[in-house]
Protein backbone atom coordinates (compact mmCIF):
# COMPACT_ATOMS: atom_id res chain seq x y z
CA UNK A 1 0.00 0.00 0.00
CA UNK A 2 1.28 3.53 -1.14
CA UNK A 3 1.81 6.32 1.24
CA UNK A 4 -0.98 8.04 0.29
CA UNK A 5 -3.51 5.72 0.68
CA UNK A 6 -2.34 5.18 4.52
CA UNK A 7 -2.87 8.41 4.71
CA UNK A 8 -6.35 8.31 3.50
CA UNK A 9 -7.31 6.12 6.17
CA UNK A 10 -6.70 8.90 9.16
CA UNK A 11 -8.06 11.97 6.49
CA UNK A 12 -9.85 12.93 9.79
CA UNK A 13 -7.49 12.32 12.28
CA UNK A 14 -4.29 14.69 13.21
CA UNK A 15 -1.31 12.73 12.22
CA UNK A 16 2.50 13.39 13.36
CA UNK A 17 4.79 12.08 10.23
CA UNK A 18 8.26 11.00 11.19
CA UNK A 19 10.58 10.27 8.24
CA UNK A 20 14.37 8.68 8.96
CA UNK A 21 17.04 10.65 6.95
CA UNK A 22 19.14 7.98 5.52
CA UNK A 23 18.51 5.69 2.83
CA UNK A 24 14.90 8.02 2.50
CA UNK A 25 15.71 11.38 2.16
CA UNK A 26 20.07 11.05 1.68
CA UNK A 27 22.06 7.78 -0.36
CA UNK A 28 23.70 6.86 2.81
CA UNK A 29 25.91 5.04 0.88
CA UNK A 30 28.49 7.51 -0.35
CA UNK A 31 30.62 9.30 1.59
CA UNK A 32 31.47 8.53 5.72
CA UNK A 33 29.25 8.70 9.05
CA UNK A 34 31.65 12.34 9.19
CA UNK A 35 30.52 13.61 5.99
CA UNK A 36 27.00 13.86 5.58
CA UNK A 37 27.48 17.05 3.59
CA UNK A 38 28.57 14.75 1.00
CA UNK A 39 25.20 12.73 1.11
CA UNK A 40 23.40 12.38 -2.47
CA UNK A 41 20.27 13.53 -1.62
CA UNK A 42 17.34 11.17 -3.09
CA UNK A 43 15.40 13.94 -4.82
CA UNK A 44 12.05 12.15 -5.66
CA UNK A 45 11.39 10.64 -2.30
CA UNK A 46 12.43 14.43 -1.06
CA UNK A 47 9.34 15.58 -3.53
CA UNK A 48 7.06 13.37 -2.62
CA UNK A 49 7.45 14.49 0.98
CA UNK A 50 7.23 17.83 0.77
CA UNK A 51 4.01 17.38 -1.32
CA UNK A 52 2.41 15.03 1.64
CA UNK A 53 3.46 18.27 3.99
CA UNK A 54 0.80 20.37 2.74
CA UNK A 55 -1.80 18.14 4.19
CA UNK A 56 -3.48 20.25 7.06
CA UNK A 57 -3.35 17.50 9.33
CA UNK A 58 0.11 16.00 9.02
CA UNK A 59 2.69 17.18 11.45
CA UNK A 60 6.34 16.40 9.61
CA UNK A 61 9.02 15.41 11.45
CA UNK A 62 12.69 14.50 10.78
CA UNK A 63 13.44 11.25 13.45
CA UNK A 64 17.31 10.11 12.94
CA UNK A 65 20.39 9.45 14.60
CA UNK A 66 24.08 10.79 14.27
CA UNK A 67 26.83 8.25 15.13
CA UNK A 68 28.98 11.38 16.21
CA UNK A 69 27.55 14.67 18.06
CA UNK A 70 28.89 16.45 15.38
CA UNK A 71 26.91 15.06 12.66
CA UNK A 72 23.98 16.90 14.32
CA UNK A 73 24.96 19.82 12.70
CA UNK A 74 25.84 18.41 9.80
CA UNK A 75 22.13 16.83 9.53
CA UNK A 76 20.68 20.18 10.05
CA UNK A 77 22.74 21.55 7.33
CA UNK A 78 21.81 19.14 4.77
CA UNK A 79 18.36 18.99 5.29
CA UNK A 80 18.57 23.35 5.44
CA UNK A 81 20.26 22.78 1.76
CA UNK A 82 17.91 20.16 0.58
CA UNK A 83 14.58 19.80 2.70
CA UNK A 84 13.93 22.88 4.54
CA UNK A 85 10.61 22.29 4.86
CA UNK A 86 11.21 20.39 7.39
CA UNK A 87 10.79 22.88 10.13
CA UNK A 88 13.70 22.89 12.71
CA UNK A 89 11.60 22.57 15.77
CA UNK A 90 10.56 19.01 14.47
CA UNK A 91 14.04 17.42 13.89
CA UNK A 92 14.73 14.81 16.11
CA UNK A 93 18.38 13.96 15.65
CA UNK A 94 19.83 12.04 18.76
CA UNK A 95 23.44 11.52 19.11
CA UNK A 96 24.41 7.77 19.66
CA UNK A 97 28.22 9.00 21.02
CA UNK A 98 26.19 11.03 23.56
CA UNK A 99 24.00 7.64 24.07
CA UNK A 100 26.68 4.88 25.20
CA UNK A 101 26.94 4.41 20.72
CA UNK A 102 23.85 2.77 21.18
CA UNK A 103 22.00 1.46 18.11
CA UNK A 104 19.69 3.43 16.12
CA UNK A 105 17.13 0.82 16.59
CA UNK A 106 17.42 0.95 20.34
CA UNK A 107 17.52 4.97 20.37
CA UNK A 108 14.66 5.48 17.92
CA UNK A 109 12.11 3.07 19.98
CA UNK A 110 12.90 4.93 23.00
CA UNK A 111 11.91 7.80 21.87
CA UNK A 112 8.40 6.76 20.71
CA UNK A 113 8.18 5.01 23.80
CA UNK A 114 8.34 8.42 25.71
CA UNK A 115 6.72 10.29 23.11
CA UNK A 116 3.06 12.11 23.95
CA UNK A 117 0.85 10.14 22.03
CA UNK A 118 -1.85 13.62 22.22
CA UNK A 119 -4.60 11.53 20.54
CA UNK A 120 -2.47 11.29 16.77
CA UNK A 121 -1.70 8.74 14.49
CA UNK A 122 1.65 8.54 14.54
CA UNK A 123 3.82 6.89 11.82
CA UNK A 124 7.32 6.67 10.73
CA UNK A 125 8.87 6.12 7.12
CA UNK A 126 12.25 3.77 7.72
CA UNK A 127 14.31 2.05 5.54
CA UNK A 128 15.63 -0.32 8.14
CA UNK A 129 14.19 -3.41 9.12
CA UNK A 130 15.97 -3.86 12.15
CA UNK A 131 14.49 0.11 13.05
CA UNK A 132 11.41 -1.31 12.27
CA UNK A 133 10.98 -4.23 13.96
CA UNK A 134 12.51 -2.68 17.42
CA UNK A 135 10.39 -0.08 17.62
CA UNK A 136 7.61 -2.64 16.70
CA UNK A 137 8.37 -4.28 19.53
CA UNK A 138 8.02 -1.67 22.11
CA UNK A 139 4.79 0.29 20.51
CA UNK A 140 2.63 -1.05 18.73
CA UNK A 141 0.58 1.81 18.04
CA UNK A 142 2.92 3.43 16.01
CA UNK A 143 2.98 2.40 12.13
CA UNK A 144 5.54 1.14 10.82
CA UNK A 145 6.47 1.96 6.96
CA UNK A 146 9.12 0.82 4.66
CA UNK A 147 10.76 4.12 2.94
CA UNK A 148 9.62 1.63 -0.32
CA UNK A 149 6.13 3.19 0.37
CA UNK A 150 7.14 6.45 -1.33
CA UNK A 151 7.99 4.22 -4.44
CA UNK A 152 5.30 4.54 -7.33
Amino acid sequence: MYIKEYLKQFNNKKIKLFVDMDGVLADYIFGSAKDYNLKRPLFSNIKKIKKISKNKNIQLFILSTARYSDGINQKHWWLDKYAPFFKKENRIIISREANNMEESATLKAQFFSTYPREDCVLILIDDDPKNLKKINALNEDVILLKDTVLVD
